[in-house]
């Protein structure tokens, strides 16, 4: 089944909290002048590991979106969704109290759930006894409750879920929400993801596989994605909210379609539980069934935003599997990782990325990939090295690949009444 068979989907809303920002626009504004929102890591005390940098939302209140007592009772990554979703639901300028609330739904990807609460929760038990943890514990930590927690925010009744696919989730939820229009079960879908994992829980786990960049003197040159210096990613945070409508419904209330989400793709490598496919196999098929989904042919795409999440292996194998798909025609599309400046924020990345692919489309420029500084041979792609270039960008491919080799990718296109 195409887009061409079903109900197209388009989006009219877009919040986001990220280290490089606070909303959708300021975090693209910064994206576009290459800026870096790396630096040392606050949320944890991260004395004793090799990586002591994080991509953090330093500026973020809470208050500034949610009660006092009510903020106190959410962990982070569900206090982050909602400031987005509530932000995306301005921007769409949608009145959930005048829609039919069964009809408006909610996706969000999410990796690790509450991370640093159960990890506080863990030493109460150890240091104090259960019976001294948050009765608040499981509403806080599981990783639905950023999407139980927005639903009720916004008055959404209807369609609920949550996207737990590690690195690729944001994409999962945003494709899943496309269908979930497509076939009739929403007309309205808040959807993208969220995270906030900076813990000593988070920061040891990956540290011991050695997956982290050790460049701790200088955080804002970090995060390197195809550079031939890349030495690991950065841990990062943020959520990230697109509100999807069915077209025909957009349009009649006259809402601003920023463009359409048209094509979702997902596979799994199979393989190895967390380092990809060093084929690309299953990522190209990934990015196959996106575009064919959307209707289109891979010579449509003109841009694409890249996993690129600035690890050895991860960036060299997206490479092999763009060439993989597109052939010559490759060299010709530029690829850029919004990484690059704020970090690999795990189930939230694509959900941020997304942003980015709409601004694209509406700004007709794309984002640089910064310091990307000295090629790789096996990465020899047009990466957009440090600056941002102005370009008439019709169709975006967004790539995410998750630990346990889920494959997730989605293809944004200029609206076309």
């Amino acid at each position: 089944m195409t887009a061409n068979d079903t109900r197209r989907v388009v989006v009219t809303g877009l919040g986001a909290v990220t280290p490089l920002g606070l909303t959708a626009d300021e975090f693209w504004a910064n994206l576009l002048a290459g800026r870096s929102g790396i630096g040392p890591m606050t949320l944890c005390d991260p004395t004793g590991y090799p990586c002591r940098i994080a991509g953090q939302s330093d500026d973020f209140n809470p208050g500034d979106y949610l009660p006092a007592r009510e903020a106190r009772r959410m962990a982070r990554f569900s206090q982050l969704a909602v400031a987005a979703a509530l932000q995306a639901v301005a921007d769409a300028d949608l009145d959930i109290a005048r829609e039919d609330p069964y009809r408006v739904g909610v996706l969000l990807g999410n990796g690790n759930g509450g991370f640093p609460t159960l990890e506080e929760n863990c030493r109460i038990l150890a240091d104090r006894g259960g019976m001294r943890m948050s009765p608040f514990f499981f509403p806080m930590v599981l990783p639905n409750m950023a999407a139980a927690n927005v639903s009720q925010y916004v008055g959404a009744h209807g369609y609920n879920s949550t996207a737990t696919t590690a690195c690729a989730a944001s994409n999962n939820a945003i494709g899943e929400a496309l269908q979930a229009i497509r076939h009739g079960v929403a007309d309205v879908m808040l959807a993208g993801g969220t995270e906030a994992g900076i813990s000593q829980l988070g920061l040891a786990g990956f540290a011991v596989m050695r997956a982290l960049s050790t460049r701790n003197d200088d955080p804002q040159r970090a995060s390197r994605p195809f550079d031939a210096q890349r030495d690991g990613f950065v841990p990062a945070e943020g959520a990230g909210v697109l509100i999807l409508e069915e077209r025909q419904r957009a349009v009649s209330r006259n809402a601003n379609i920023l463009c359409e989400l048209a094509g979702f793709g997902a596979t799994s490598d199979a393989g190895h539980l967390v380092q990809p496919q060093e084929s690309g196999a299953s990522a190209a098929r990934a990015m196959a069934n996106a575009i064919a989904d959307a209707g289109l042919n891979a010579s449509d795409v003109d841009y694409i935003n890249a996993h690129g999440t600035s690890t050895p292996l991860n960036d060299a194998v997206e490479t092999v599997a763009i060439k993989r798909l597109f052939g010559d025609d490759a060299y010709r599309i530029p690829v850029s990782s919004t990484k690059s400046m704020i970090g690999h924020s795990l189930g939230a990345s694509g959900a941020l990325e997304a942003v980015a692919c709409v601004k694209s489309i509406v700004d007709r420029k794309i984002h640089p990939t910064v310091n990307y500084e000295e090629p790789d041979p096996e990465c020899d792609l047009d990466y957009v090295p440090n600056q941002a270039r102005s370009l008439s960008v019709d169709t975006v491919l967004s790539n995410a690949f998750g630990f346990g080799g889920q494959n997730a990718c989605l293809v944004f296109r200029r609206h076309q009444p």
